[in-house]
């Protein structure tokens, strides 16, 4: 599938790509102000900058990443188009032998040989080995075989309850900042030579507690974990970009993430397409391709309200279309509306209700199933109580009917 596949024209809604200091820094091969085609060098330009802010131009080639490209506010990244990849490095691993403790800042591991300064690393253990109970560090010196890392660990983790270190880490992080541009370029997550990376705390692109980002004409293929996961944001931007081959979600807006605007993207052969989870509000999905995803084309859920869903393409996907997911009342994603998609053959149901919600609408959005048998009902509502609201939709095609209501999938 090519790069870059949809053409429409971003209407940028929730936010204006935001104007530039004029310093640029150019980081690649001869002739660039920082020569070299690593992590280290495109971060050197950044930490570069003055501190009002500017351009990093990266040229085309493979960068190897051995840790994310930390962003600063009021920064741009942008590449040379497709032929600019931030590729990550060849995992590594090793079990921890000492019990890690809540604000330590090193671990000794079994075998430390396979890791480097530099280096970022992930640290769990089997009860806290997702989301928030996951740490997140950059190695910043190695003692026989205890790892000094530059981040307090976020809590206790038990040797003897296989914990593990790994060095699964991002391409690029946007932390803690505001007005940062990520621009033309590619991320390959190397996926067959890495370690699961937490979507919470990491993917291809990582937005955590920042406000205002745009991702423009980026591809993120090839991640093991998720391909840009946004937490605790504010007015995120993502557009005109493609994410596939993620093993865990294309895109992730979570944890409070209000007024996201997603357009002109494809998230295709991952696990979802678009899993939107926890408070993300007053936001927009227009002109977007969500297909032949393992699971759900969109899955969305706990009071995420307040979302347009418009002109979006959700076909071929190996559940739901469009999964809502189960919720009390009071924190289903409410007020959310679906006009002109075209939600078609995928394999589960068209739209899985799984709550109780108001205001809940669809209209003139085409709902088929052509291939016999693969999209088994235009709706499926888990209680018979709940509600749609539904104006000039086109369905056909499904085995099961339009609606159907309280049945085992």
């Amino acid at each position: 599938m090519p790069l870059f596949c949809i053409a429409q024209e971003t209407t940028g809604d929730a936010l204006v790509t935001p104007k530039r200091p004029k310093t640029v820094i150019r980081v690649g091969g001869t002739g660039a102000d920082i020569q070299g085609f690593t992590n280290q060098a495109i971060q050197i330009a950044v930490d570069a900058l003055p501190s009002e802010g500017g351009t990093v131009k990266i040229d085309e080639g493979v960068f190897m990443m051995m840790a994310p490209v930390r962003l600063r506010s009021n920064v741009s990244l942008v590449g040379s188009g497709p032929r600019t990849i931030l590729k990550r490095i060849d995992g590594s691993r090793s079990k921890f032998v000492i019990d890690a403790d809540y604000g330590e800042l090193k671990v000794t591991v079994e075998d430390a040989s396979t890791f480097k300064p530099g280096m970022s690393i992930q640290i769990a253990n089997k009860p806290y080995a997702e989301c928030w109970d996951v740490s997140t560090a950059v190695i910043t010196a190695i003692v026989k075989d205890t790892l000094y890392f530059d981040t307090h660990l976020i809590r206790d983790y038990e040797a003897k309850l296989d914990g593990m270190v790994t060095n699964a880490g991002s391409c690029v992080s946007v932390y803690g900042v505001h007005d940062v541009v990520v621009a033309d370029l590619a991320i390959d997550g190397n996926k067959a030579k890495n370690f699961l990376l937490d979507g919470c705390n990491g993917g291809g692109i990582a937005i955590i507690k920042s406000n205002n980002v745009v991702v423009d004409r980026v591809l993120v293929k090839d991640f093991n974990g998720e391909g840009i996961t946004w937490q605790i944001t504010n007015n995120v931007n993502i557009r005109n970009s493609e994410v596939t081959g993620c093993t865990n979600m294309g895109l992730h807006p979570g944890t409070g993430s209000p007024n996201t605007v997603i357009e002109n993207t494809n998230s295709h052969h991952n696990k979802v397409g678009l899993f939107i989870c926890w408070r993300v509000q007053n936001s927009v999905v227009r002109n977007n391709i969500f297909s032949d995803n393992l699971v759900n084309g969109i899955s969305t859920g706990h009071k995420d309200s307040d979302v347009l869903f418009e002109k979006n393409v959700i076909n071929n996907n190996g559940g739901d279309g469009i999964y809502i997911r189960e919720e009390d009342i009071q924190n289903s994603p409410h007020r959310n509306t679906f006009v002109a998609n075209t939600i078609e053959n995928n394999k589960g149901y068209g739209v899985y209700v799984g709550s109780d919600i108001h205001d809940l609408e669809f209209r003139n959005n085409v709902i088929k199933s052509t291939k016999q048998g693969t999209q088994r009902a235009a709706f499926y509502l888990a209680n018979k109580n709940y509600k749609i609201r539904q104006a000039n939709n086109d369905i056909s095609g499904h085995t099961e009917g339009n609606v159907v209501y309280a049945k085992a999938k």
